[in-house]
């Protein structure tokens, strides 16, 4: 059910938003945009000092309570412990922002076993536990956006990422079943599929490129634009407005979809 009131809004007052891995990055950029809209925004993320700086551009502005708390995703029961410590204080959630740093590169054929099962953790077993203590609440709330931050690769593997490209998928197919369980009470669950955005795991993967294959950063990057469209690198703040729009009412017919935010980089429909 629609409220005709605020379908079609694009702002986020009075809304709750829990974002994960908001210490930089994509994270912090989502943080802040959601912050922009009108919403109290709570971070978090593996280490405190971290998480201050992106609280403080939150706080330097606007009159929302925002907060944060400390969580290590390579800790499935200290995520959950951590989460049920702070609702004991929060009782409101309506938007979650699914989001954490992705695998080590490498070739598929490479990757041990408990690469796998890190990964699965990290990204598929943490966002459960995030899901099913929170959505009961989005649902008595009667306003409910799930948005995970996942990769291209689930449209398009990408080559040296094969730990990664295997996690992201099964992510996606976990969010679109969730899209399809969760529709009834209104709650949307939609992915976002950044391209390549100036963050420190992009930095990081293309100097690992270049030192493999003997040649500049500087090189590689032209070659990763060469395929882009729009002939640039995304700054985080523009894949933080796709998330933030995601979370708004304007957005509340949108579920279960993909979204690549990747200046036309991907070749698929």
């Amino acid at each position: 059910m629609t409220n005709n009131k605020t379908l079609g809004s694009f702002r986020l007052d009075g809304k709750w938003a829990l974002v994960c891995g908001a210490s930089k990055g994509i994270g912090a950029a989502a943080a802040r945009a959601l912050a922009d809209l009108g919403a109290d925004v709570t971070l978090v993320a593996r280490t405190e000092k971290s998480l201050t700086a992106t609280f403080q551009q939150l706080t330097a502005v606007g009159r929302q309570r925002h907060g944060y708390f400390t969580a290590d995703f390579d800790d499935p029961p200290g995520l959950q412990a951590a989460l049920d410590e702070w609702l004991k204080h929060n009782s409101k959630v309506h938007i979650l922002v699914n989001n954490t740093g992705g695998p080590p590169g490498g070739p598929v054929t490479a990757a041990k076993p408990e690469e796998f099962l890190a990964a699965f953790n990290r990204h598929l077993i943490c966002n459960q536990i995030l899901v099913q203590t929170i959505w009961p609440r989005m649902r008595e709330a009667g306003y409910g956006r799930i948005i995970n931050v996942i990769s291209t690769s689930v449209k398009e593997p990408i080559k040296g990422l094969g730990v990664s490209n295997t996690v992201r998928g099964a992510v996606a197919s976990w969010a679109k079943t969730l899209a399809g369980e969760l529709g009834q009470y209104g709650i949307t669950v939609n992915n976002v599929l950044p391209g390549f955005t100036r963050t420190a795991r992009m930095e990081s993967l293309f100097s690992a490129r270049a030192e493999k294959e003997k040649r500049s950063v500087a090189e590689i990057e032209a070659e990763a634009r060469s395929h882009i469209p729009l002939g640039r690198i995304a700054d985080p703040d523009e894949i933080g407005a796709a998330i933030a729009f995601l979370a708004t009412p304007a957005a509340s017919y949108i579920s279960g979809v993909s979204l690549p935010v990747d200046g036309g980089r991907i070749q698929s429909l």
